[in-house]
C-alpha cells in the first residue's frame, strides 16, 4: 500500500461532494482537480485496489423509497465468529458487517425493500444460526463526512 499523494487526498474530499448528474460525471470534476478524466478514473480505481477506498458508488435513501436501513448486532462466541459471518453475509440485505470489542462483538446493516423486511431478514438469521439479532432502528439521520487532511 502506498502512501496518499496531495492530489488523491483531494480526490477523496472531492468524492464526497454531489457528484454531477452528467453523461460523463467525471470530466468536470477531474476539470476541478487540473487531471483529465482517464487519470481520475484511474486514480479512483488504484485508490481503490490500494485499500483507500472500500467503497465508491452511490448512497440512496431507501425510506423515501419505501425501504428500511436498520443497525444490528449480534453476540457471537470467538469460535463460531467466521462460520456465523459467512451465514450472516449470505443475505443479500446484509452490508458492513464488522467486529467489534464488545459482549455484541458482530455489527452489521440491513437494508430491505420494505420496513417489514427488517424483521423477516433478522429472524432469518436468528433460525439459521440460533444466536439473538439485536436490531437498531435509526431514530434521526445524520450525515458524517470524511475529509482528509491536506
Amino acid at each position: 500500500m502506498s502512501d496518499l499523494t496531495q492530489s488523491d487526498r483531494d480526490l477523496i474530499n472531492l468524492l464526497q461532494e454531489d457528484m454531477p448528474l452528467a453523461h460523463r460525471p467525471f470530466a468536470p470534476l477531474a476539470a476541478q482537480l487540473g487531471i483529465s478524466e482517464d487519470d481520475l478514473i484511474a486514480r479512483i480505481k488504484h485508490l481503490k485496489e490500494d485499500g483507500f477506498l472500500t467503497r465508491f458508488g452511490p448512497f440512496f435513501d431507501v425510506a423515501p423509497m419505501g425501504g428500511a436501513f436498520c443497525l444490528c448486532a449480534m453476540a457471537v462466541p470467538a469460535a463460531e465468529f467466521e462460520t456465523i459471518l459467512t451465514k450472516v453475509n449470505a443475505h443479500p440485505e446484509v452490508a458492513h458487517n464488522y467486529e467489534r470489542t464488545h459482549h455484541l462483538n458482530m455489527w452489521f446493516v440491513l437494508a430491505t425493500e420494505t420496513p417489514e423486511g427488517i424483521a423477516d431478514v433478522a429472524g432469518k438469521i436468528e433460525a439459521e444460526t440460533g444466536i439473538k439479532v439485536h436490531c437498531f432502528p435509526k431514530l434521526k439521520e445524520f450525515f458524517i463526512g470524511f475529509k482528509v487532511a491536506a
